[in-house]
């Protein structure tokens, strides 16, 4: 049986990491980050799974590792593309510099809309493929009074998630999926481990498995932690909802029960 090959954006640890381990029985993988030695390590345990696996060390919130992934996706055999590199940037915008303005949308935003754009035309050749972004729920928490100052990553994570619901009307008909993952406080390295300590935060595995699962059930977006899709697109339209009700430590019933690949 052939398999699919991948190609996993912050691939070193947390989400990304996770996503590899839960298709290393199905995929093959080119493993993008910053930190060679992270995706050396994990590199060598998707191996003694049988998958065969590239490292591409790159910086996504430059031009040039941009550069490079682009390229890479260019030679058109990645049929699942998942952009989980990022970073979060809490901090009031008036202390933020434009140099740091510049590199935090080049990551959050600039940055997936690239490397999809790049993986599209194989995709799309082929009649298969799937794209997945990773947004947050505070993607929709635009009108919420919060206690994190949080205005360059929302407006990121929004147009992310703009991005990639507005990409899947274009891609109907074709045999291309395109996805965008929502997710609440996630207990990784992300903005210094905050999520390790806090009660409610997902796995990172549970985030990518309820992503996967998601794929399999056609949903163009995952909120983990929301339990109807009928409540996932409600949220949608009501930031409120989907931050009250989508933070959970364990992914919703309806992922559960199914295979991720």
């Amino acid at each position: 049986m052939s398999r699919t090959l991948a190609l996993i954006t912050g691939a070193s640890s947390g989400i990304g990491a996770a996503y590899a381990r839960l298709l290393a029985s199905y995929c093959d993988f080119v493993l993008v980050a910053r930190r060679v030695d992270r995706l050396n390590e994990l590199a060598a345990e998707l191996r003694e799974a049988g998958a065969a696996v590239d490292v591409l060390p790159a910086d996504l919130s430059t031009h040039d590792g941009l550069d490079a992934v682009t390229h890479r996706l260019a030679t058109g055999d990645v049929r699942l593309l998942i952009c989980n590199a990022g970073v979060g940037g809490f901090a009031p915008l008036t202390d933020i510099d434009a140099v740091e303005i510049d590199r935090l949308l080049t990551l959050n935003a600039v940055g997936p809309m690239r490397l999809v754009r790049a993986a599209l035309p194989g995709m799309l050749a082929a009649g298969e493929g799937t794209v997945i972004t990773l947004a947050s729920l505070l993607a929709f928490s635009a009108g919420q009074e919060m206690p994190i100052p949080r205005t360059l990553y929302a407006g990121a994570k929004a147009a992310t998630v703009a991005f990639t619901r507005t990409l899947t009307h274009e891609l109907a008909g074709t045999g291309v999926h395109a996805q965008v993952v929502c997710p609440g406080v996630v207990a990784t390295e992300f903005h210094d481990g905050f999520g390790q300590g806090y009660p409610a935060a997902m796995t990172a595995e549970g985030v990518a498995h309820a992503s996967l699962a998601g794929v399999r059930l056609g949903e163009s977006v995952c909120v983990p932690g929301l339990e109807d899709q009928a409540a996932a697109l409600d949220a949608l339209l009501t930031g409120e909802s989907a931050l009250l009700t989508g933070n959970h430590s364990s992914p919703a019933a309806r992922y559960g029960h199914l295979p991720v690949a």
